[in-house]
């Protein structure tokens, strides 16, 4: 497979106005690979499901419901496991090709839930089966799911997150109603180069779980990383990534111009993309290049790892008015920063001070308005009037805010 990949850059405003101090721009780097499911890669995926005694009810019978859903996406070839544990861990279905789907049916209709919630058990037990057929020849996947606070084990689950991620398994690393620890999920996502969201009610598993899975048969590249080296004087603030979701990727400083920022894998027909905010040097009017983007991958056939560049040209003039503003690239920015006011909200509110996380939580609302998410902004609105009145957040108020802001750019897309 020759895999084409796209690589663009815009600024957020084009041409800036000329000025003899520094000005804030924004520069938004998108790759982009088209879809190719004719030379999907088979998949080395395991199921590590948590059927714990607050499972039990809707939660385990659509857990039950959804893993079937992705059973019959499958392909023969295709490896597929399944681990479930509670405070004891059992393999269900040991890892092997996809072939009598039947069998793994017939297997998930065996789930009880019974017991406590011991996570590290359910990924150590899911590490062993990936091992089995762990190789560059397939896509290697956990889907892990929990409904409940794991206890004494959280950094021995997230080293365990560091080893899968280091052998090329990425997690996807799902909570289920308001009981579980967000901080140490969004970790485990982060060591494996993953991700990590939140299921509010049970009947949506079987859409995280089939996201998950198509993701996985829909990658053509690993280990992404972008790579912008800037002319001098050109200052890097912050680097978020916009999509598939948006996080704040900080970025590897290296030398005094250029910066490296992981994009993890990239699937065909799913933009990756990030946002810089930076400080850009007085310029005069005229054209000039302010940077050298580099994006590196290996496509998943092959072992050499490709190299896209692309220079970043600026424009300056010495008037520049309204219509110079790129309205995708600042309804991004505005998204952006929805998503940076509702995250300091939350952590001023678990440290205290109430009258910062309402004035936050406020300003996202405006922001969230002005973007057209109306249900979200009335949510924050009643969250801010809630810490007002004296009262705590809610756990399940918090992973709203905190996962709903993250998918504001898969909001835009579906627009």
């Amino acid at each position: 497979m020759s895999l084409q990949i796209t690589l663009t850059c815009q600024w957020g405003r084009a041409p800036i106005p000329a000025s003899a101090t520094p000005q804030v721009g924004y520069l938004l780097v998108e790759a982009l690979a088209p879809a190719s499911p004719a030379t999907a890669m088979p998949l080395n995926l395991c199921f590590v499901l948590d059927r714990s005694g607050s499972m039990q009810g809707a939660k385990l019978a659509s857990m039950k419901a959804a893993t079937r859903r992705v059973i019959e996406l499958l392909r023969p070839h295709d490896v597929a496991a399944i681990v479930i544990f509670d405070d004891t861990v059992q393999t269900l279905v040991p890892a092997a090709p996809v072939g009598d789907k039947a069998a793994l049916l017939t297997a998930v209709d065996t789930i009880t839930e019974a017991g406590g919630t011991a996570l590290s058990l359910g990924m150590q037990a899911g590490q062993t089966e990936l091992q089995k057929y762990l190789g560059p020849d397939r896509i290697s996947r956990m889907v892990l799911l929990t409904d409940g606070q794991t206890w004494g084990d959280e950094l021995l689950c997230r080293d365990l997150a560091q080893e899968l991620g280091k052998a090329g398994v990425r997690i996807t690393a799902l909570g289920l109603g308001a009981e579980w620890n967000e901080q140490l999920l969004d970790d485990i996502a982060a060591a494996s180069d993953g991700h990590s969201d939140y299921i509010a009610e049970p009947e949506q598993i079987t859409t995280f779980f089939q996201q998950a899975v198509e993701a996985a048969q829909a990658t053509v590249a690993t280990d992404a990383r972008l790579l912008l080296r800037f002319v001098r004087d050109v200052t890097p603030r912050a680097v978020y990534r916009v999509k598939p979701v948006i996080a704040n990727l900080g970025y590897q400083p290296i030398g005094d111009t250029a910066v490296a920022v992981r994009l993890g894998d990239l699937a065909g027909g799913q933009p990756a993309a990030v946002l810089l905010d930076l400080m850009l040097p007085p310029r005069a009017s005229g054209r000039f290049r302010l940077a050298q983007a580099e994006l590196h991958l290996t496509p998943v056939d092959q072992t050499a790892e490709m190299i896209i560049k692309q220079d970043v040209l600026l424009e300056v003039a010495d008037q520049a008015g309204p219509e110079s503003y790129n309205p995708t690239v600042m309804n991004l920015v505005e998204r952006v920063t929805a998503f940076k006011l509702q995250t300091r909200a939350l952590s001023e509110a678990a440290s205290g001070n109430v009258a910062g996380a309402t004035q936050k939580l406020r300003a996202a609302a405006t922001r969230l308005l002005d973007l057209g998410e109306l249900e979200l902004a009335e949510k924050t609105n009643q969250q801010a009037a809630a810490l007002e009145q004296g009262q705590q957040l809610s756990a399940a108020a918090q992973k709203e805010l905190r996962y709903a802001t993250r998918r504001l750019t898969q909001r835009l897309e579906d627009e």
